[in-house]
């Protein structure tokens, strides 16, 4: 018997609550697990990812109709009464009756049946008072306001904007509760993108389009396990973010180059530089974890790339062993991810305000080790997956202070022009933020200078 989008996604919603788990990588096994189709799998991936999005928005609204404390509640209540709540307020083509009901025959399923009740009476008031539900004032208390009206930490929100100001601040929260779209990078080594665009539509029946700024990107509407199609597995493409593809366009480095990628698991933007470089030269990848490097080797070997190797080391101190070597360098660095907050929607709840002053002590040591290893006249690129100038720009900037010997370097002739909203590429940095349409990024180009 099939079970339905709404049952899946409270088993998701429960694992994430309970059991800590990931949302999606509960969601990936349960699809893998009960293969829903069509219609049922968007709206699972609807309630999952959306519900997980709006969180403290729901909570906050079920606080005004529940006199004991959620955290008090049964878990599987306290999930569909959050499941069917955003059912109510933020999908306008689900009746609020049938959600209710639905809501109700779960109750009876996965909870007493003492319950069932009291689930019905807090939903009906919800539905009832829905359109009185009003937020903090956003003149008298903006950051309330934002954090519940678009459903982010209070204090990232407060971070945000002292940073950024109101109007930016927004902008960001309402892209960071959009569907993050697919998107694939085409291995130019063995297709073109309009071939790949064109095999997708009719194998898999797929809406595809070509990405704005990243020329072999194509953008996948809809939901489904890309993994599973016959291209993927004969290496025609990567799934990787528009924003990412950019890293290896921004380092664009020479055929027959040795390259280290000092934080490149799982492989992304290493199998990325092999394809531009047309897969001559040398691509050393490291890791300090053997299973993530086992990751690059299986994505080099399905995507035919012979360039890529791969060395398990603490790249805090590879300045000694490739002091001097490299004719370029990417790295990646641990970050506090706040740019792909779309893509990965309950990790904006995991994320502490204290997490910053570690991150950037880490980003310090190995830029540092990393740029020893950059040959004179070669070329480092720094690249975080966050917002923020603390990690990227201004990190940068310290950066500069401590070494001397490297200098920005003018990234027009790399990356398209249409990209700049501020005019920072020709200064040799650019932080995409996430209502362009793209995972939220920061990239900075830095040449050695030459010895006189």
């Amino acid at each position: 018997m099939a079970v339905s989008a709404r049952e899946l996604a409270l088993r998701v919603l429960y694992a994430v609550d309970v059991e800590g788990a990931y949302g999606n990588l509960a969601l990936t096994s349960v699809m893998r697990r009960y293969q829903p189709q069509g219609p049922e799998r968007s709206l699972l991936t609807e309630l999952c990812y959306g519900t997980l999005r709006r969180l403290n928005t729901i909570d906050w609204v079920l606080a005004k109709f529940i006199k004991r404390p959620l955290c008090e509640q049964n878990p599987w209540i306290r999930n569909i009464l959050r499941l069917t709540v955003y059912q109510i307020l933020y999908l306008d083509r689900i009746p609020p009756a049938a959600a209710t009901n639905e809501a109700v025959e779960l109750a009876k399923k996965y909870a007493p049946t003492s319950m069932t009740g009291f689930v019905n009476a807090v939903l009906r008031r919800v539905v009832q008072r829905k359109d009185q539900i009003s937020f903090p004032d956003l003149q008298q208390d903006p950051v309330d306001h934002v954090a519940l009206k678009y459903s982010h930490p209070t204090w990232l929100v407060k971070r945000w904007l002292q940073e950024f100001g109101l109007e930016e601040t927004i902008s960001i929260c309402e892209a960071n509760n959009q569907p993050a779209a697919a998107t694939l990078r085409t291995n130019l080594l063995r297709t073109s993108r309009e071939e790949l665009m064109e095999r997708l539509r009719k194998e898999a029946d797929l809406r595809v389009s070509p990405t704005r700024y990243a020329p072999e990107g194509i953008r996948v509407q809809g939901f489904f396990d890309l993994q599973h199609l016959p291209a993927y597995h004969e290496g025609l493409f990567y799934i990787q973010d528009e924003s990412s593809m950019l890293a290896a366009h921004a380092l664009a480095p020479a055929s027959g180059a040795f390259v280290l990628d000092v934080c490149g698991a799982p492989g992304g933007k290493a199998t990325h530089l092999a394809e531009l470089m047309r897969d001559s030269g040398r691509i050393l990848v490291l890791d300090v974890y053997a299973h993530r490097l086992s990751l690059v080797v299986a994505n080099a070997r399905r995507l035919g790339l012979k360039s890529v190797e791969t060395l398990q080391a603490d790249v805090r101190s590879i300045n000694v062993q490739f002091a001097g070597q490299a004719d370029y360098v990417l790295a990646d660095v641990p970050c506090s991810g706040l740019g792909v907050l779309r893509r990965k929607p309950d990790i904006r709840w995991r994320k502490e305000p204290n997490i910053f002053s570690s991150l950037i002590t880490l980003q310090q040591e190995i830029l540092d080790s990393a740029s020893a290893c950059v040959r004179p006249g070669g070329v480092l690129l720094y690249c975080t997956c966050t917002l923020g100038e603390a990690e990227n720009l201004e990190q940068i900037r310290h950066f500069l202070a401590r070494h001397p010997e490297f200098m920005l370097e003018d990234l027009l002739p790399f990356l398209p022009r249409a990209l700049d909203r501020e005019g920072t590429l020709r200064h040799g940095y650019i932080q995409i933020m996430p209502y362009q349409g793209m995972d939220g990024f920061f990239l900075a180009r830095l040449r050695r200078k030459k010895l006189n």
